[in-house]
Order: structure tokens, then sequence, then C-alpha cells
């Protein structure tokens, strides 16, 4: 059964209406289903190509928002587990995985709802079910439909025949700077040894950066005879969508309705932060400072009040023209007062009596430091304006950072765009943090030089071997969030 015809037999109430005829021009054809002469038209305008693909082993689908993506993501992965036949492909006790990877767990129980409410509602299907656990259905053809994460390392280890990676463009990770980079490097050979493994890339676009850009760029309007790429505007793909909802998004903010609706990349955003600027600031194995008499040091934080956001605090000197960090710390926790004791104390070590911290900050943060004994003073700056002179310090090299992973990201993810009034604004990307890149500017920017020494002789800095030092001092195996490295 082609999944036209599946679609028809089995799911029309789901999926029969016109306003699901854009999709089905897509999925005729991405799975080899011949095309009329009005879907040939229509066709050719989605993907701006004359020829139909022979032998399609990857779509990337670029589609505005409340387009159906999430609901035809979850049709796709019921139709290649049920009605592709792998058993040639897979070897005696082999499992075959269609994975269906989200940029985070709420977002993949959406689309997990769609599957099994596809299948409960044909009983010949539901016959074919083993067991179903949270995230994951087992069949009796040797198949499993697994809802994931997009993170690289739950993709290693399986065969996989199918990969519908949904909203690919925000994915956002803390152990990788580029996720969907990463993944696709990882998925691609877990379905090397699958003939006819498929690909499946569906999201809104975003900024001009990132594999979809990338799948875009190089076969947007290219005969390729295994890659199509499609491109729709939201009205397109559901023609039942309120115009005047659309119509407002646009008056509201042209360039975010664009995307969100017309499927255009964004061309308002680019990255704030060159990676190789970066990375030549970064001390490698660096990880934290001990405190050092000859050394004034300046200590900002970005507080959280509990939730997912780090309660971040960076502390940094001065050298001449030279800055340098000495102490990164995030920590979570239902009892902020508990994180602000704890900073307190090691600010002590640092002989730093007052923090700094942006404007937006809550009474309770002034009151928890100045009941611990350190003033709570509000930036000069805000974080986008930190970020904005923190950008020349980086660029001159005259920075150097510790080899934190978390700050490392949420630096390299910064974007820059215009704002209303016509200023630049740095901030994080949709669904992202930047708890700690906030509180490295903020005490970078409100560094002071280094304060005069009352020896008549001043001693120079002692020349320090890195690689051995930090194994033999604690203050020195401090890794991510201040906790002890092996």
């Amino acid at each position: 059964m082609n999944i036209i015809r599946v679609i028809h037999d089995l799911f029309d109430n789901c999926f029969g209406s016109d306003s699901w005829n854009a999709w089905k021009v897509v999925l005729k054809a991405t799975f080899g289903v011949p095309l009329s002469e009005i879907e040939l038209e229509r066709f050719r305008q989605i993907t701006a190509r004359n020829s139909v693909p022979s032998d399609v082993r990857e779509l990337w689908m670029v589609v505005g928002r409340r387009g159906g993506k999430s609901r035809i993501a979850a049709l796709v992965a019921v139709y290649v587990a049920f009605f592709m036949d792998w058993s040639s492909h897979l070897a005696p006790g082999e499992k075959g995985r269609v994975m269906v990877i989200n940029p985070d767990r709420k977002q993949g129980q959406i689309i997990f709802g769609y599957i099994t409410a596809l299948i409960e509602s044909v009983p010949m299907l539901h016959q074919v079910v083993e067991r179903k656990n949270r995230d994951s259905i087992h069949l009796n053809n040797g198949i499993i439909i697994e809802i994931t994460t997009c993170n690289f390392r739950t993709i290693r280890g399986y065969t996989v025949v199918a990969a519908i990676c949904d909203e690919i463009a925000f994915w956002r990770s803390e152990e990788s700077t580029n996720p969907d980079f990463e993944v696709l490097n990882a998925l691609r050979p877990a379905m090397a040894t699958i003939e006819n493994a498929l690909l499946v890339c569906i999201s809104s676009p975003y900024w001009r950066k990132g594999m979809l850009w990338e799948a875009y760029r190089q076969h947007y309007g290219t005969e390729n005879h295994e890659i199509l790429v499609c491109q729709a505007s939201t009205e397109v793909m559901n023609p039942t969508i309120s115009h005047r909802v659309i119509e407002a998004a646009y008056a509201k903010d042209p360039a975010v309705a664009a995307a969100e609706y017309g499927a255009q990349f964004r061309q308002d955003l680019e990255s704030f932060i060159s990676e190789d600027v970066l990375w030549s600031c970064i001390i490698e194995d660096r990880f934290e400072l001990p405190p050092n008499p000859e050394y004034k040091y300046v200590a900002a934080v970005d507080p959280s009040g509990g939730g997912p956001d780090e309660f971040t605090l960076s502390i940094c000197h001065r050298e001449e023209e030279r800055i340098i960090q000495d102490v990164i710390r995030g920590l979570k926790s239902e009892k902020p007062a508990d994180v602000v004791k704890e900073y307190s104390e090691l600010l002590k070590q640092y002989r730093v009596t007052e923090v700094v911290g942006d404007r937006y900050s809550g009474e309770w943060v002034r009151q928890a430091f100045q009941n611990e004994g350190i003033e709570y003073r509000i930036s000069d700056v805000t974080a986008s304006e930190a970020f904005l002179e923190l950008l020349p310090i980086l660029d001159q090299g005259s920075i150097e950072l510790l080899d934190d992973r978390k700050q490392t990201d949420q630096l390299l993810a910064l974007e820059r765009k215009k704002g209303t009034s016509g200023k630049d604004r740095i901030s994080h990307p949709p669904g992202g943090h930047d708890d700690r890149a906030v509180a490295l500017a903020l005490s970078a920017v409100n560094n002071s030089p280094a304060v005069e020494h009352s020896e008549v002789e001043i001693r120079a800095r002692p020349t320090v071997n890195w690689s051995t030092t930090r194994h033999q001092n604690p203050m020195y195996r401090m890794g991510k969030g201040g906790m002890p490295r092996e």
C-alpha cells in the first residue's frame, strides 16, 4: 500500500480533507507515487524544480508554523514502520528503529500522542504492537518507533531505517554547540546498512546557519534525485489558518512573521561571536584559578529564582590590559538563598565585597547578598550592552577565558539582531540560555584596573604549568558548575 492509499483507506478522517492536498503532493513525490498535472504544478511551486525525484533518501521541509508538521511527522513514522518491508535489510534478531528526534521531551510527547492515536484508530495496526513504553512502540515486525531528543549520544549503536527530525532549526543542547550537525553525523552511519533508509527533516526556518539552511542553500531548486527540499508558507500547507492572525503577525514584526508564517530564513539575524575568535581566547584545561592577593577581583552574577535557568557567578581580574577569568559557576536550586550563601563564601575567598548584576533582578537578590555581607550593585549596562562591549575585548584577544563548555556554547549561540529602535540587540536563541555568558560579560566589562601594590618591589607572577597544577591543587580541578573533576 502506498502512502496515499493508506491515508484514504485508514486515516481519511485525519488527512482526507482538501486542506492536506499540498502535503499529499510532497508525500507522493517522496514515496514515488505519480502526480497529476495539477499536482505537478504545485510541486514545482513548492520545490522550485521541474523534475520529480526518482529515489528520495532525504526530505527537507521548510514550512511555516501551524502548517501541520507534527501530524505529518507522525503519519510518516507510522507509514514507514507498518507498511514498508525492512525484513530483508535486518539480520536475525536485529531491530530496526524509526527515530523521531525532537528539540525536547515535551515536543516529542506531542508527536508520540499523534502516533499513538493513529495506531489505536485502526485495529489492524494495533494488533501489530507487541508493547508500548513511555517513549517507544515495539512492533512484531522487528521495528521500533522511538521518540528521542536531539542528543547525538542516544543515536549510536542502533540500526535506523528512518529518522524524522522535527523542528531541526531549533535544536539546542548543553552537550554540543551544533547538535543538528552532531546528530546527523551520528545518524547517517546508523542508516548506512539500510538500502532505502529515509531521513526526513521538517522545521520552520530560523537564521541562515545550521543543517536546515545548508540543505536549503545547496539543494533547493536543484534536480537532485535523492535529496528533495521543499519550502512553503503556513497558508500553502494549511489553508485553514486564520489570515487575520498572519496579518497581525506581519504588522507587529515583519522579519519574525516572514520566518514564522512565510517560511523565509531570517536575514536580520547573524552570529555574534566568531568561533575562531572565541576559541583563541579559551585556555584549554584551565577550569578555575585560586585567589591571589596581588589582584583585585570583580564578580558578577546572573540570578535565577529556580526552574531551568542556572544561578551563575563569574569572577575576573585584570593584569595590565588583559582580563583573566578566574571562576565560572552555575547552580540550579529551588532555594536561591542557599546559592547566594555558597557564592558569598566563595567571593570572600577572593576578597570581593561587591557583586554586579543586571537591573532586572529582584529585590530579594540584593537583600540575600546583603545578609551575607556582600553588596549587590546594579550594572550600569544591560546584558545586551555588556555583550556588545565584550566583543572587541574578544576580537583583540584581550581576555583569557576558562575552559567551560556551557559558557562556550552559550557565547557561540548568541544572536545579533536589530531592535525596534535600530540598535543592535544581543540575546540567546529561542529555547536557549545565556546565564553563564551574561555573568562573564558583566564581570569583564565592569572590571577595573589592577590595584596598586603596597610593596616597593612587585613580585613577578610565577610561571604556572597548567597541565600539572590543575591535578595537584583542588582549586584547579574544578570542572563545570564547580564540580570536582576526576
